[in-house]
């Protein structure tokens, strides 16, 4: 298995607590009301939400996937932490063990954030990835952060 990783970082005028409530806490329910042409909807399988939680993503229309297995690896509310892995579902390609994630927000001292993101490609044997498609993936997680972002800015009750 060759593990290649990714990181991103995003900043945000949204305070950090309020950008991790919005990005992890309420993902669930949050993205698919205002992505669904990317995710359709979240369906816990098993677990409460914390570490060992098992979730399916359904891909709305306009994915190229249709689902997603997640499976929580932490979460610090404190540290405004969280770790997820994608382990099955044809988002892996055929081509990838299992892909990780490791966000964290970070507060700034303007009063915003930077979202910090790890992403860990797992291959299956020593399969090549496509940069291609890990640069695509990065383009829609920053397209669907600022979309949060936006929501949160507009909705700031929320």
């Amino acid at each position: 298995m060759v593990a290649i990783t990714y990181d991103i970082e995003i900043p945000s005028s949204v305070p950090a607590a309020k950008m991790f409530k919005a990005v992890v806490l309420d993902a669930d329910t949050l993205i698919p009301k205002i992505m669904p042409q990317a995710i359709k909807s979240v369906e816990i399988l098993e677990g409460d939400g914390g570490v060992g939680t098992v979730k399916i993503i359904h891909f709305g229309e306009g994915s190229q996937y249709k689902s997603a297995k997640h499976r929580v690896e932490a979460i610090d509310k404190e540290n405004l932490t969280h770790t997820y892995s994608i382990i099955d579902g044809d988002a892996l390609a055929g081509v990838l063990q299992s892909i990780t994630y490791h966000i964290k927000i970070v507060p700034t001292e303007d009063g915003g954030s930077i979202c910090k993101n790890r992403s860990i490609y797992n291959t299956k044997g020593d399969t090549e990835i496509n940069e291609e498609k890990i640069k695509e993936g990065k383009e829609k997680a920053m397209a669907m952060f600022k979309a949060i972002e936006a929501y949160v800015q507009a909705n700031p009750d929320c």
